[in-house]
C-alpha cells in the first residue's frame, strides 16, 4: 500500500523544478498544453506507436517521451524510477484508470498524483460511486439488487471508464439476460464486468455534465468549509443511440449503443447553476468523511434533468473528464474566475503551482 507519508516524503525529496507526467491519451493534449502555459516541465507516456501523433501539436506536445510497451507498463520499476528522478507529479484521467487500474495506483505506484488517489478507488466500484452519492443526500436513481427486481425500463452499467462501452436497457428480466448474453458474445464485456453489474431505474431527462474543480487553496469560488468549488465547464456526451432520436428511417442495430464517441458544450439557464452548485458543494463535503481529506481538483457528476424531478445524478469521476476537452482556452464559466484562459488542464497546473509557492503541496497530492 502506498500511503500518504511515503508520498510526503517523496514530495519533500523533489527539489523545485518539478515535471507534470501524463499517459498520452483522454486529455493529455490540455493537460500538457496547461502545464505548459504554467512553466512546468511536461513528459508524456505513451506506447511508440502514439508518439507521432503526440508530437503533432506542438503547443501541447510533451518535452520528452517515457515510452512504454502498454500503458500499463508505467507500473514497471525502472519506469517508475524515471519519473520520479525527473520529480514527477502525475495528472490521473479516465484512461489512465482504466488502463492501470484505482487498485494497482494505491498498492504500487510511487509516483506522486495530483488530487487524493482514494478518490480513484471510491469511483472504481459502481457500489462504492453509489455510497458515495447516498451519502451526499442527492437525488439519484432507483437501484435494483438484481434483475429479477426489474419491473420498468432500466438502464445497465459496468464499471471503470469505459466510455459506456457495453451500456444497454432492459424492460424485463428476461430482456435483461438476453442483452448480458449477446453482449458477452460480442465480446463488449467479460465476465469479469459481470461482479460488479449495475441495474438502476432510466431516467428520462436533458443531460448535463459539469465540470467541477475543489480548491482548498483557493477561496474565490463557491464557499466550502475550506477552499472553494469551481464550476469550469459543461458538456453532454455524444453516443450513437442519440441519432434513434433524430427519426432516421431503418436505423442499423449497432446505432443502440451508449459509448461515448464525442463531446457537445452546454450552457445552463443561470437559475439551474444554483442546484447544480449545491449538489457540488455536498459531493466534496461528504468525500471527506469517505477519504480524507476528500476529493481534491477536478471531478465531473452526470446527471439527467427533469423538469418535474430536477437532477438526478447517476454516476460521478473523480477526477478530469474528457469533455472538458471542449474548452482548452477556458469556458463560459471559467471567465468568471481568471483573467486568463483556463481550461481544466492549466488548472490542475496553476493549483500545483500554487500549492508549491505556499508550501502546501502536500495538501493536493497523494
Amino acid at each position: 500500500m502506498v500511503n500518504k507519508k511515503m508520498i510526503s516524503e517523496t514530495l519533500s525529496d523533489y527539489d523545485e523544478d518539478l515535471t507534470i507526467g501524463v499517459l498520452c491519451s483522454h486529455s493529455a493534449l490540455q493537460i500538457i498544453h496547461g502545464a505548459k502555459l504554467e512553466g512546468f516541465n511536461t513528459i508524456g507516456i505513451c506506447p511508440k506507436e502514439r508518439k507521432e501523433t503526440y508530437s503533432a501539436f506542438p503547443k501541447a506536445k510533451p518535452d520528452e517521451f517515457l515510452t512504454v510497451d502498454k500503458f500499463g507498463d508505467v507500473m514497471r520499476e525502472e519506469n517508475q524510477k524515471k519519473l520520479l528522478d525527473k520529480n514527477t507529479i502525475v495528472i490521473p484521467h479516465g484512461s489512465f484508470v482504466e488502463y492501470v487500474g484505482a487498485e494497482n495506483l494505491l498498492n504500487d505506484f510511487k509516483v506522486p498524483i495530483f488530487g487524493n488517489r482514494d478518490s480513484l478507488r471510491q469511483e472504481g466500484k459502481r457500489s462504492k460511486q453509489r455510497e458515495w452519492l447516498e451519502n451526499s443526500n442527492v437525488q439519484m436513481p432507483k437501484y435494483y439488487e438484481g434483475p429479477s427486481e426489474i419491473d420498468e425500463k432500466v438502464f445497465v452499467k459496468f464499471s471503470g471508464a469505459k466510455g459506456g462501452s457495453g451500456f444497454f436497457t432492459a424492460k424485463s428480466e428476461a430482456e435483461f439476460e438476453e442483452q448480458i448474453s449477446e453482449k458477452l458474445e460480442e465480446g463488449l464485456i467479460s465476465e469479469d464486468d459481470l461482479e460488479n453489474i449495475e441495474i438502476q431505474e432510466f431516467v428520462p431527462g436533458i443531460r448535463y455534465y459539469p465540470h467541477y474543480f475543489y480548491s482548498p487553496l483557493y477561496d474565490h469560488g463557491f464557499n466550502m468549509d475550506e477552499g472553494s468549488l469551481e464550476i469550469l465547464g459543461m458538456d453532454r456526451r455524444v453516443e450513437p443511440i442519440d441519432e434513434i432520436y433524430r427519426g432516421l428511417p431503418d436505423l442499423p442495430e449497432e446505432f443502440f449503443d451508449y459509448t461515448v464517441t464525442g463531446n457537445e458544450p452546454l450552457v445552463i439557464r443561470e437559475k439551474l447553476l444554483v442546484d447544480l452548485m449545491e449538489i457540488g458543494g455536498k459531493v466534496i463535503r461528504e468525500s471527506s468523511n469517505l477519504f480524507s481529506p476528500g476529493l481534491v481538483g477536478p471531478f465531473c457528476l452526470e446527471t439527467v434533468y427533469h423538469p418535474n424531478r430536477g437532477f438526478t445524478v447517476f454516476e460521478i469521476s473523480g477526477r478530469i473528464v474528457a469533455g472538458t476537452n471542449l474548452f482548452p482556452k477556458g469556458s463560459p464559466y471559467s471567465t468568471y474566475y481568471f483573467d486568463e484562459p483556463m481550461s481544466t488542464g492549466r488548472r490542475m497546473a496553476r493549483e500545483i503551482k500554487t500549492g508549491q509557492e505556499k508550501n502546501l503541496l502536500d495538501r493536493i497530492i497523494y
